[in-house]
């Protein structure tokens, strides 16, 4: 038995944000459809593929799917969504509001058609503000949510973090919000609409940790922590590379320093003497760091970390931490063999659960692949089908 099995979503979303969302509820076990558009989530085409519409970033965020191709825009696919959605308890879309109410695919259409549906809609800015109806992506939420004036106030330009973080971070809020509306609904029988912001989000994990002095009113300062925006706060180089290291507390500065044979810093410099003190004096005691770690090569100041049980890791490439050997020891890197990709390098489930394991159910699809078997199960006939397929509705590739 899954974690989620029973649990049916229909899936509307394209790009990032909810398919990695909903691609969770499908590693935990719940039967997801994903819809596309005839010519496909545009995520199909991004990175280097075998085959046209099988990039690599789909592939890593539509596994665990089952894959319907319908034209939204046409009467006759709105009529199969409303069947569907009689069938599933959760909706998932990314698709703006004013699109989807234009689309007759509104909380309010698809309610009147199954009472008990969770609707769950990803937006960019909450709906009651003025930024309601502006279109969101992850730079601009970056911008927005502090995260590239950190890098200001840590002495740099502003900067994106190279990685879609407010795609992956918002899925995932997405994912604890439904799972919410299902626990309550198990007690009121009844479904709900569920928006959740991408920006708002977003300032609220940011600001959680740079609320500082404006937490209070009036103000105590301008807000930032300190230790996050010190410039050297980042890997250290060392003789051959660069180590991430993390001494924090006490006792991690007093192991350091006796590894290294230098505890008479602690005695005689009051800016390491404690942890109020080194965090009044951030910047000086990573630049003092900074320099220690430049004398040994990088192996060596892992070994003398571990030694000293001070938090290390060596900083990854794309390519090396495929071989970290923890990661290779968990098999977190699996190996699969897709049905049109051939071998494939895919990555675990990350979390475990002791008596209900959660893993992939199913390689991330082709376009339409499901579709007549997805309809059949809703009751639709072989010659409605057909008819969905011939009107331009419903997408069937055809088989080579």
């Amino acid at each position: 038995m899954s974690l989620l099995n029973g649990l049916r979503i229909l899936d509307l979303s394209t790009v990032l944000m909810g398919p990695y969302g909903s691609q969770i509820l499908g590693d935990y076990g719940a039967d997801v459809i994903k819809v596309e558009a005839p010519e496909g989530d545009v995520v199909r085409q991004i990175g280097p593929t075998r085959n046209a519409a099988m990039g690599p970033l789909f592939l890593n965020v539509n596994r665990s799917k089952r894959d319907i191709s319908l034209d939204l825009k046409r009467p006759e696919s709105r009529s199969a969504i409303l069947r569907l959605v009689q069938t599933v308890d959760v909706l998932v879309t990314n698709i703006r509001p004013r699109a989807m109410a234009r689309l007759g695919l509104s909380y309010e259409d698809l309610a009147e058609a199954n009472p008990r549906l969770i609707y769950a809609a990803y937006v960019g800015y909450g709906q009651t503000g003025p930024y309601a109806d502006r279109p969101a992506y992850d730079d601009l939420i970056q911008g927005g949510a502090c995260i590239s004036h950190g890098f200001v106030r840590a002495g740099g330009k502003p900067a994106y973090v190279p990685a879609a973080i407010v795609d992956r971070i918002v899925g995932m809020a997405g994912v604890n919000a439904i799972l919410a509306a299902v626990i309550e609904r198990s007690n009121s029988g009844k479904g709900q609409k569920i928006e959740i912001p991408m920006f708002e989000t977003m300032v609220s994990m940011i600001m959680g940790d740079h609320m500082g002095g404006l937490t209070y009113d009036p103000p105590l300062d301008k807000g930032g922590y300190a230790r996050h925006l010190s410039a050297d706060r980042r890997p250290y180089e060392t003789k051959d590379g660069y180590i991430c290291a993390l001494v924090y507390n006490d006792g991690h500065w007093q192991r350091f320093f006796h590894a290294i044979g230098r505890s008479d810093i602690l005695e005689n410099d009051d800016r390491f003497s404690s942890f109020n003190k080194r965090m009044a004096n951030i910047d000086s005691v990573y630049a003092t760091l900074s320099e220690f770690l430049l004398t040994k090569t990088t192996a060596e100041w892992l070994k003398i970390f571990e030694t000293a049980d001070v938090p290390a890791m060596p900083m990854h490439s794309y390519e090396s931490v495929i071989e970290d050997p923890h990661l290779v020891a968990t098999g977190f890197f699996e190996a699969e063999e897709h049905p049109t990709e051939g071998k494939l390098r895919r990555m675990a489930v990350p979390v475990s659960f002791s008596r209900t394991p959660a893993q992939s159910t199913r390689p991330a699809p082709a376009l339409g692949e499901h579709g007549p078997e997805i309809l059949a199960e809703v009751g639709f006939s072989e010659s409605e089908i057909a008819e969905l397929q011939n009107s331009g509705a419903l997408y069937v590739k055809e088989k080579v």
